[in-house]
């Protein structure tokens, strides 16, 4: 017969001798993942059992026999470990950081990320891949910098999915069952002790869910668990997999994760100021927060909405369009149809905020949409990517230009302390001192860098090299003997198996492949690593077509497949490699962190010229495959672009690193790796990151929010009366004329004046800007390269205002000009909120 079920629960506390008791406080707090020193006291247990645990201090620790226990609490080397571990996170929790020093800032503020996975640590499997990796990274900067942030997500009682390879190397899918209460997670509680519980309603019943907690460093990351027995089997199993199931379950996942993670922060008493939606998924979270804006302010829906738009943070991370969540119509009503009335919102115009055409019937519900008409912060996730995004949603603004669109670029970074390897940090520590780990940021941290002897640079290279060859050989164990020397040029290839990261390229052309793994004076070997989407059969047959090379056509000499890519599998490989290997199609490439990870290692990166690397890369930092151009065709571009990266293997990595001065130093390469710490460190850091998101999207989305809501949001009534009156009067604004006191040639640095004659209707200038933008002339009367001047009313001539400015023009050749008119007020964003615009 099948195991009896449980009718009754009790909850069993392990408790530890008295010397050891601080170890439960250190193991409940995820700063041991990246302080090393705590780290180390856990793996000094029981190395064998840490590894086993996928580094869990909990499991490690509730494991531990009478007998263990005992040896360590009389292991007086082992307590002074612990209690130096155990002030040291005192400390940190207590010391003032970065954010403390922010000038204007409220008490009361408190900021809100929500995202659908977290990447913390490999012992809470709740991420996929990068977008979770990242947020986790988040969340630990701003721990570091002192933010007043909490995160908010789903705790998967599966996790996304351990990969295994059968004998033809086709990926299969395993889901274990996780102990929530053999992890470093605290269930919350109500006053009577029981579990705390939230409710979201779904079409014919409500879900109720209960909460974890997850402390990393300073910052709570709260969790929401259906698996409660009040709910129906198959609700419980709504947050069994991390981006399982069909349409249906997702929009289940997103409503717990928007609407039931808003009633979380509520029933905590968290008031957030700001709510940062990390992609698309948590975006129902608006309406949530727009519906209890009207509960506590008793206003209605327009008001509550002008409110929180100013207070909402949307980063979106996807490339192209396919890679949104869309839902239609028929589903969106049967699940958000009560929380939507609810909010006072007719079902139809709620639809409409999720359309880039909103009268477009036909036009599926895309869930970044609904987040960029709710919030007025909205960014990429890298330069190149921001100005991709601004293409593909020029049409919600279509007369603006599309540099205009607003969106901005945050290029991600990675938590530099979690990624980095004790071998690099201890030469830092004892080269630059420690400010690199709290100032990581500052380029002046690492500008030492260059003093470092090149000997002991490279022996430290050398020695990660050889960490990762035992890396690889453990992972391998009792399958097949480890090809790889500790000796040679290794190159990293590890990422989710999307087609457009093109993970096959290498393949192209495989007897000039083998030639470069086997050169008898200058091999290379190559570890890869990484995980197809479930229902994706194309990323598992790229996935197959590597394995197959490396087991049957002769790769298996220089090439290795790692399986179960996670963070343990990425951190040995980021900081053991020499060369990170990145090639994507241009632009479909968000931003990428992986590269950016082997940086503060000393590894290079070699990559297509997308995402971050479209801003990192430098000849002296690392390589570049191919150019910016377009090509156009796909298949002309793969393989332009497979030429150009075995023609970098062959002519100019491989001699690089094989060139060696008398004591066996490659000192060309060193200096590459001394420039790359130096000027990439810093800058592709998410304490850089994090500070950016403080200074152009929190604080003054804070400070909006709360103008808004004061006085009985008088600001946000005036506001909407404002933008009702320019929308009506706007059929009667237009630029009459314009004329400049140029003539037909200038000399350059001349300064003159341009003048325009505006109709404004019923509008006055307070209600507008009129602007002149000057720039290059294109073939096509278009205007590049162009700059905007601010021109000023300097009197009325009957229904017509003028309007005059100063133009200096420093470049020669021919430029153009032309003048437009766009509503203006100081609490309402242009165009985000109001894309109106009027052109000469």
């Amino acid at each position: 017969m099948r195991n009896p079920k449980f009718s009754h629960t009790i909850e069993v506390v392990w408790e530890l001798p008295e010397p050891l008791t601080s170890l439960k406080k250190l193991a409940m707090n995820y700063r041991w993942a990246w302080h090393r020193e705590t780290y180390d006291l856990f793996s000094r247990i029981d190395e064998k059992r840490w590894h086993e645990t996928q580094h869990n201090p909990v499991a490690l620790l509730q494991g531990l026999d009478r007998k263990r226990l005992s040896e360590l609490a009389s292991d007086q080397g082992f307590l002074e470990r612990l209690r130096a571990c155990d002030e040291d996170l005192a400390s940190y929790l207590a010391e003032p950081a970065w954010y403390s020093d922010q000038p204007d800032r409220p008490e009361d503020e408190r900021f809100a990320y929500f995202c659908a996975e977290f990447g913390v640590s490999e012992g809470l499997p709740i991420y996929s891949g990068g977008l979770g990796v990242l947020a986790g990274d988040h969340l630990k900067a701003a721990s570091d910098l002192g933010l007043p942030l909490v995160g908010v997500g789903l705790l998967y009682s599966r996790g996304y999915f351990r990969q295994r390879l059968n004998s033809d190397g086709w990926q299969q899918e395993i889901y274990p069952q996780y102990d929530f209460y053999s992890m470093p997670l605290t269930l919350i509680k109500n006053g009577d002790n029981d579990p705390l519980r939230v409710a979201v309603e779904f079409p014919d019943r409500v879900v109720t869910c209960q909460i974890w907690r997850a402390d990393i460093g300073r910052i709570p990351l709260y969790l929401l668990d259906s698996n409660v027995l009040e709910n129906e089997p198959a609700d419980q199993g709504i947050t069994d997999t991390l981006y399982g199931g069909d349409e249906e379950m997702r929009i289940r996942q997103e409503m717990i994760l928007g609407v039931g993670g808003m009633r979380v922060l509520r029933a905590l008493g968290i008031h957030p100021t700001v709510c940062h939606m990390n992609e698309g998924h948590s975006a129902f979270l608006s309406i949530e927060r727009i519906r209890l804006y009207m509960q506590d302010n008793g206003c209605d829906f327009r008001t509550a909405r002008q409110a929180i738009v100013n207070g909402n943070v949307f980063t979106t991370h996807t490339p192209v369009p396919a890679g949104f969540d869309l839902f239609n119509a028929d589903l969106l009503r049967r699940y958000m149809g009560k929380t939507v009335a609810a909010a006072g919102l007719e079902f139809d115009e709620f639809l409409k905020l999720g359309r880039i055409d909103s009268e477009n019937q036909g036009e599926a519900f895309n869930m970044a949409v609904l987040a960029m008409e709710n919030a007025n912060y909205v960014n990429g996730v890298s330069k190149l990517h921001a100005e991709v995004t601004r293409s593909m949603f020029q049409a919600r603004c279509p007369e603006y230009p599309v540099n205009e669109i607003p969106i901005a670029a945050i290029t991600n970074g990675v938590h530099t302390c979690t990624w980095i390897s004790p071998l690099s940090a201890n030469l830092y520590d004892k080269h630059l001192g420690s400010r690199w780990r709290s100032h990581g940021s500052d380029p002046s941290s690492w500008a030492g860098i260059g003093t470092v002897p090149d000997r002991e640079l490279w022996s430290v290279r050398e020695d990660q090299r050889a960490e990762l060859i035992r890396f690889v050989a453990s992972s391998l164990a009792m399958k097949e003997e480890n090809p790889l020397d500790p000796s040679v040029l290794t190159i990293g290839f590890a990422r989710r198996f999307a087609t457009y990261k093109r993970a096959t390229l290498m393949l192209s052309d495989k007897q000039r492949l083998l030639r470069l793994l086997n050169d008898p004076e200058r091999p290379i070997q190559i570890v890869i690593a990484g995980k197809s989407h479930p229902r994706d059969d194309g990323g598992k047959r790229l996935i197959q077509e590597l394995v197959q090379f490396v087991n049957n056509e002769a790769g298996r000499r220089r090439m290795v497949f790692i399986e179960d890519y996670d963070m343990g599998v990425a951190r040995a490989l980021v900081q053991g490699v020499d060369v990170w290997l990145n090639n994507p199609r241009r632009p479909m490439e968000a931003s990428g962190t992986s590269g950016m990870k082997v940086v503060p290692n000393g590894g290079l990166n070699c990559s297509v010229l997308d995402g971050w690397w479209d801003e990192g890369y430098d000849p002296a930092v690392g390589f570049a495959i191919g150019g910016r151009e377009d090509v156009g065709d796909e298949g002309q571009l793969d393989w332009l672009d497979s030429h150009a990266l075995y023609n970098l293997l062959e002519e100019v990595i491989a001699p690089k690193f094989y060139s060696r001065n008398e004591d066996g130093v490659p000192t060309d390469w060193v200096q590459m790796m001394k420039a790359s710490i130096a000027r990439l460190t810093p800058e592709f850091s998410t304490s850089r990151m994090v500070q950016e998101y403080a200074e152009q999207f929190y604080l003054p989305a804070s400070q909006a929010y709360r103008c808004m809501s004061e006085n009985g949001q008088s600001r946000a009534k005036k506001a909407l009366e404002w933008r009702s009156k320019v929308q009506a009067a706007w059929p009667n604004v237009s630029v009459q004329s314009s004329a400049d006191g140029a003539g037909k040639q200038v000399t350059a640095e001349t300064e003159f004046p341009i003048r325009a004659k505006v109709a404004l209707g019923t509008l006055g200038p307070q209600d507008v800007k009129v602007q002149a933008l000057i720039g290059r002339m294109g073939p096509n009367r278009e205007l590049n390269d162009y700059k905007t001047i601010d021109l000023q009313p300097v009197g009325e001539d009957g229904p017509i205002t003028n309007y005059e400015g100063q133009i200096r023009l420093s470049d020669p050749g021919h430029q153009g000009y032309t003048v437009r008119v766009i509503p203006s007020h100081r609490d309402v964003q242009v165009p985000s909120e109001l894309n109106l615009i009027r052109w000469q």
